[in-house]
C-alpha cells in the first residue's frame, strides 16, 4: 500500500456527510467538506484562534464505507500549524481495514501557519491538495475506515475507489470523550495510534473525539456540546490545561466541574459517565503553571515545557496535578447519589513508575508507545465487564 498517483481508472464518489463519522458536524466550503468538532454555534460563540484550530483538527474524525475496493484514494487541502525553530512531524491519514488499522500515509503540500514562539507573530503560507493512495487492499467486500489527522486540519474533496462504495451507518455504541491535547493526540505519529483510537478498537466503540489541545479548560460551550450530542458512554478528562495556564484556583475549579457535569447530565441523566483526573506530568505534580516552553529548548531536536509557578503558591489556592487529582475525586464522592458517575485516577494510566521508563519527551506529552499503554489500560478499566462502560457497550461485541 502507497501513497502515489493512480495508474488505472478510478471511480469519483461525491463526499458528503454520510460518509464522515466523529464529526458534530460538516462544513461545506469552496473546496469540498471540512469537519468541525464543535458545532457553529460554540465557534460562534467562542470563537479563540487557538481554539478553532484545534477543533477543526480531526481528531478521531474518519470516513466510514462498504467496498470491494482494491484501491481507496481521498483528495484532501490540508492545514497545519508549524513553529520556527521546532521540527514537527506531518500528520498522517490512516487505513483501517475490517476494525485492523493496515496502513499509514503522511500528508504533504497544503496551507501552513507559520508562528514564532518567542514573538508570537504568525506567516500563511499557501498550498496544494494531497491525493492520499492506498492499494492493493483485501478482495471482497469489507468495511473500510480512513482516519484524517489528528493534528491538521483537512478539506476533504475527492474519494476516488476503483470499485463502488457505499457510507456505513452509525452501528457501535459512541463513546463521547473529552480531555486535553494527550487525548487530542499530542506525540503520537498517526490518527489511529492516538490513546483515544487505541481504547475505542479494543471497545469496539465509534469514537466521538473531543480532545481539543490545551482547550480542555471547564468550558460550558463544551458541556453543552456534549449534552446534545448522542453518546452511549461519556469520559471527561480535565485538570492538565487548568494548570498549564494557571486560569482557575481550587474555589473556582470545584464548582466550575460541578456546573460541567450539571450540564451534561441535563441531556444524559443516566449515562454512564467516567470523570478522569491527570496522568503523571513531573514539572506540574507540585509546581503550579503556567506552563512555558524551555527557551533553552528551542532550535534543538526536542521542544520542552516547563512549570512556572512556585509551590508555595498553592497555600494561595494556586492548582497543581496533586491537588487537581483530589478534587475531582473529591466532586465524585460529592455526588453519590449519581450511581452512574465514576472517577478514575489518571496516574493509573500513567504513573510515576511509567515516567522513569517511558519518559515524556517533551515533558508534558507521551509519545505513540506510551499513547499506547494509555489507551490499552483506559480500555482494560472501562470497557471490561465489570468496568464503569462494561454493560453499555458489550451489546457491541456481538456486532463485528
Amino acid at each position: 500500500m502507497n501513497d502515489k498517483n493512480e495508474e488505472h481508472t478510478m471511480l469519483s464518489t461525491p463526499l458528503t456527510p454520510a460518509f464522515v463519522h466523529g464529526a458534530a458536524e460538516i462544513e461545506t466550503t469552496e473546496r469540498g467538506l471540512r469537519p468541525h468538532r464543535l458545532p457553529q454555534w460554540a465557534r460562534t460563540q467562542f470563537p479563540d484562534p487557538h481554539l478553532l484550530m484545534m477543533e477543526a483538527q480531526p481528531s478521531g474524525v474518519r470516513l466510514e464505507l462498504t467496498t470491494a475496493a482494491r484501491t481507496v484514494a481521498v483528495v484532501t487541502h490540508p492545514s497545519r500549524l508549524a513553529y520556527r525553530g521546532a521540527d514537527r512531524p506531518r500528520g498522517s491519514v490512516d487505513l483501517v481495514v475490517d476494525g485492523v488499522p493496515v496502513a499509514s500515509s503522511p500528508l504533504d503540500g497544503g496551507d501552513v501557519v507559520l508562528a514564532d514562539l518567542q514573538t508570537g507573530a504568525t506567516e500563511f503560507l499557501p498550498g496544494s491538495a494531497h491525493t492520499t493512495t492506498f492499494d492493493g487492499l483485501p478482495a471482497g467486500e469489507k468495511r473500510v475506515e480512513v482516519w484524517l489527522p489528528h493534528n491538521e486540519s483537512v478539506e476533504l474533496i475527492e474519494l476516488r475507489t476503483d470499485e463502488p462504495v457505499a457510507p456505513v451507518e452509525q452501528d457501535r455504541p459512541v463513546w463521547l470523550h473529552h480531555g486535553s491535547s494527550i487525548s487530542h493526540g499530542s506525540n503520537a505519529s498517526t490518527p489511529t495510534q492516538i490513546w483515544p483510537a487505541v481504547a475505542a478498537r479494543l471497545g469496539d466503540v465509534s469514537l466521538r473525539n473531543l480532545g481539543l489541545g490545551g482547550n480542555a479548560l471547564v468550558d460550558p460551550f463544551v458541556a453543552r456540546t456534549i449534552r446534545d450530542a448522542p453518546a452511549d458512554v461519556i469520559s471527561v478528562k480535565l485538570g492538565i490545561n487548568v494548570v498549564n495556564l494557571d486560569g482557575m484556583r481550587l474555589r473556582t475549579f470545584v464548582p466550575a466541574v460541578h456546573g460541567f457535569l450539571d450540564t451534561i447530565r441535563d441531556g444524559h441523566p443516566t449515562t454512564p459517565l467516567l470523570l478522569v483526573s491527570p496522568i503523571f506530568c513531573g514539572i506540574h505534580e507540585d509546581t503550579p503553571g503556567p506552563g512555558a516552553v524551555d527557551p533553552e529548548s528551542l532550535g534543538t531536536d526536542q521542544v520542552r515545557f516547563v512549570a512556572t509557578g512556585r509551590s508555595e503558591e498553592q497555600q494561595q489556592g494556586k492548582l497543581t496535578l496533586r491537588v487537581i487529582r483530589d478534587a475531582l475525586a473529591s466532586v465524585v464522592e460529592h455526588r453519590a447519589d449519581d450511581v452512574n458517575l465514576h472517577y478514575l485516577d489518571g496516574t493509573a494510566l500513567y504513573g510515576a513508575d511509567d515516567a522513569v521508563d517511558h519518559p515524556l519527551p517533551d515533558a508534558l506529552h507521551p509519545d505513540t508507545a506510551t499513547h499506547r499503554i494509555i489507551g490499552e489500560r483506559f480500555a482494560a478499566h472501562a470497557f471490561s465487564g465489570t468496568g464503569p462502560f462494561g454493560r453499555t457497550t458489550a451489546r457491541g461485541t456481538a456486532r463485528r
